[in-house]
């Protein structure tokens, strides 16, 4: 059936039931399972706010180093998951101003032929404004998606 399984991952309840699904999933079909996170890329410019309104590199790395940890904890928290089920899995962060094109980026890279993702169940204005990564990854992905709520 799937051999190789991607799950994206935002560290929300909704990513956590997901992954445990997911995890379940994999090892009933036996597909290697990966996780990936996708970490914002820093606001540009980062400005110290000032008339002057020079980019504060300081602010840039304290944004980067914050993201960055976050998505340490994210990650090894879905790692342990799986390992707790006997299951090993890799890894994988990203960073970019698009989640949805680095997950379908790392899908295809990869060589998965599964992505298992959340959705936040978005609907009407909240859909509109905010959008939806899942649903753009269902848009623009050719690798079928299987999408948990």
């Amino acid at each position: 059936m799937f051999k190789h399984i991607l799950v994206p991952t935002d560290g929300s309840g909704i990513s956590h039931v997901a992954e445990d699904n997911a995890i379940e999933f994999a090892r009933l079909t036996g597909a290697a399972l990966t996780f990936i996170h996708v970490m914002p890329e820093p606001p540009f410019p980062v400005t110290d706010f000032t008339e002057s309104g020079h980019v504060d590199m300081k602010r840039k790395q304290e944004f980067v180093d914050h993201e960055t940890e976050a998505g340490r904890r994210i990650i090894a928290q879905a790692l342990d998951k799986a390992q707790a089920r006997g299951l090993a899995a890799a890894a994988v962060t990203e960073t970019g101003a698009s989640p949805h094109q680095a997950i379908i980026a790392a899908a295809e890279r990869l060589g998965c032929d599964l992505i298992f993702m959340a959705s936040h169940g978005r609907k009407g204005l909240q859909a509109l404004l905010i959008g939806s990564e899942t649903q753009k990854v269902l848009t623009h992905c050719k690798v079928p998606v299987l999408v948990y709520r």
